[in-house]
């Protein structure tokens, strides 16, 4: 099965790409595991694309896709895969699809995990660290036992920049200016399955599963 998994920060895309994974045993693949894995193996490409991260410049799309296209093309991901912080544009959706022509594969499902905003929302802007020793809390999924206070040394918890209200919802509203074409376009396609993220974890896999079943 060849899979493309989408969502907005906050949706919870990392615990049920793991589940997937596990269940359905195909390679789990995302940008920044493909590019490490380029120019590990020190392939033209890998060396190119490091040449842009080591500057701080983004890696064009000729580069991206081409190290995607060398990574499906391995032999783990014969009986399919699970795409993952990929395509990010409709640019980059529309390679993609040539892409998965040349090597003769076609998509399956693109499955998007949807969160209304205010719960996202929530779900960022509720996140704690340790500034001493670096634990994560969450005020409401996974809150210390006394409020404001690491359990392990005694320190008082803070929020980071990145997690204030203001912040999430400006980053909230690019991921989505940024997604939604991809998403019309894979509707278009009749790829796209949403899913609501809204329920519990296991309801979420329970429903992805019922349309991977056929699949398998």
């Amino acid at each position: 099965m060849n899979l493309i998994l989408m969502g907005l920060p906050g949706a919870g895309k990392g615990t049920q790409a793991e589940k997937i994974v596990e269940k359905y045993h195909i390679p789990h693949i995302s940008t920044g595991d493909m590019f490490r894995l380029a120019i590990k193996e020190g392939t033209e490409l890998g060396t190119k694309a490091k040449g842009y991260m080591d500057q701080g410049e983004l890696v064009p799309d000729e580069v991206t896709i081409g190290i995607v296209k060398e990574r499906l093309s391995k032999d783990d991901c014969a009986k399919g895969f699970l795409l993952d912080g990929f395509p990010r544009t409709l640019a980059q959706a529309e390679a993609l699809e040539q892409l998965l022509a040349d090597i003769d594969a076609t998509l399956d499902y693109v499955l998007h995990v949807d969160v209304p905003n205010e719960q996202l929302v929530e779900r960022l802007t509720g996140r704690r660290i340790c500034p001493t020793c670096g634990t994560a809390y969450h005020v409401i999924f996974n809150p210390p036992k006394e409020e404001g206070i690491c359990d392990k040394d005694g320190s008082k918890l803070i929020q980071r920049d990145d997690d204030k209200e203001a912040t999430v919802k400006k980053r909230l509203e690019v991921n989505l200016k940024q997604t939604q074409p991809m998403l019309d376009f894979y509707q278009e396609k009749g790829y796209l399955v949403t899913i609501a993220g809204d329920q519990n974890i296991d309801k979420v896999f329970s429903d992805i599963d019922v349309k991977l079943r056929g699949l398998s």
